[in-house]
């Protein structure tokens, strides 16, 4: 069976998410996008778990499913998983460490949150943020239940990730010491790719996994994971320990270069560098003097003991995307939340199942019959990789061009195209 999954995303019970992210409309937009499989997200939150208790029902084999779906046959398939914050001291620095908990059970996941709300205020954040370190965390999962996981989340990320420039460790011994050999998985992030993170040998062992971490409903999918096994959460997390490429095929990625903290800079004073131009600097930053932020193609560098472009000889294959309705906006030249967007990419994925389909699966001739010929090849221009991205850095995130200058659609398009 292909899974689509998409297993880190944030509801309506976080800070700075949408109120639509509920139960009910992160499986209506999962199934839009072909996912199958979504997180449940924040089930430490109490009244997010207690929705979660109303409203979806365990099948007895790790994994959740909206009541009254139980017999459908293209129902969206939940896993309980929720990220968690520490924010603690160790070897005189201060760490702020952002993890993903993935759990079999209403019962495991009911005594992680007994367990956390000892130990902070649950209620507060989707997100809880603690004072104890990661390992503790994941102490506290794996006493859960031995068939929990912890992933280290967005490993990249300056501010908060395990191997954060600003806050993080330069590798998992330093950060979960004796207990490192249970951390099976680190998640890319937004702003780093497999590619990037097989330069690393450290992370020979780790599997590399990608979620779009969304806060809107719009978001989901814009990175997940591609499975060919049973609907099993045992199954999945099995394929994910075991690097199984038989059952895990591939990611699909956001391009890095479009991630807030691909590169190094300073938002403030509109200053972007590349690695090289960071160290040429010292850096700092030549309009105001202060530290630039170090992003995360500067960190894969320093911690790197394998040149750029280098490949293992075992990997899980990765697959790049631009969101479809961003490939939309680009040919009309609109905002990708313009209505006539929206409209297109409903009616889009309507004709072509689900957007996956549409972005991966399709052929030209295909796309063809059932939209604008710009939109088509830009579609396929996406799958070619034939784009260009002025990087994003300092929390902004990366520009996309795919048509060049002499053949970028302008503001009066969607009037041409006869489709809006």
């Amino acid at each position: 069976m292909r899974i689509i999954a998409d297993l880190h995303i944030h509801t309506k019970y976080s800070r700075a998410t949408s109120k639509d992210m509920t139960l009910p409309a992160i499986s209506m937009w999962a199934k839009r996008k072909g996912i199958n499989l979504v997180s449940t997200g924040d089930f430490t939150h109490p009244s997010h778990f207690k929705s979660i208790e109303e409203k979806l029902v365990p099948l007895g084999n790790g994994l959740l499913i909206e009541k009254g779906k139980e017999h459908s046959e293209d129902g969206v398939f939940f896993m309980l998983s929720t990220e968690v914050s520490n924010i603690y001291t160790q070897n005189g620095r201060v760490r702020k460490i952002h993890s993903l908990i993935f759990t079999p059970t209403l019962s495991s996941a009911g005594k992680i949150n007994s367990t956390l709300s000892r130990l902070g205020n649950t209620g507060s954040d989707g997100r809880p943020i603690f004072g104890f370190s990661a390992k503790e965390l994941l102490k506290i999962v794996m006493d859960a239940d031995k068939d929990s996981m912890l992933v280290p989340a967005h490993a990249w990320t300056p501010w908060f990730s395990i191997f954060g420039s600003k806050s993080g460790f330069d590798s998992i011994e330093e950060c979960f010491g004796d207990l490192s050999q249970h951390i099976y998985a680190i998640e890319t992030g937004l702003s780093s790719n497999p590619r990037m993170n097989w330069r690393l040998s450290f992370l020979d062992r780790i599997a590399l996994i990608s979620n779009s971490d969304a806060h809107s409903p719009s978001k989901l999918g814009r990175e997940a994971n591609f499975f060919d096994c049973g609907m099993d959460y045992f199954e999945i997390t099995r394929a994910i320990k075991e690097k199984d490429g038989k059952k895990f095929l591939f990611t699909v990625e956001f391009f890095p270069e479009e991630g807030k903290y691909h590169y190094d800079g300073h938002r403030e004073c509109g200053v972007l560098f590349s690695p090289e131009e960071t160290r040429k600097a010292g850096g700092k930053c030549p309009v105001c003097k202060g530290d630039v932020t170090i992003g995360v193609m500067s960190r894969v560098e320093e911690l790197s003991d394998r040149p750029a472009g280098y490949v293992p000889d075992f990997f899980i294959p990765q697959r790049s995307i631009v969101p479809l309705q961003e490939i939309i906006a680009a040919v009309i030249g609109v905002g990708v939340t313009a209505s006539a967007v929206k409209k297109e990419y409903l009616r889009l994925t309507d004709l072509g199942g689900n957007e996956f389909a549409v972005l991966l699966d399709m052929p030209e001739d295909e796309l063809l019959k059932i939209t604008h010929p710009k939109i088509a090849e830009g579609i396929v221009k996406v799958r070619k990789g034939e784009l260009s991205i002025s990087p994003g850095f300092d929390g902004e995130f990366g520009k996309i061009k795919i048509f060049g200058k002499a053949e970028a659609a302008g503001p009066a398009e969607p009037k041409q195209l006869g489709l809006f």
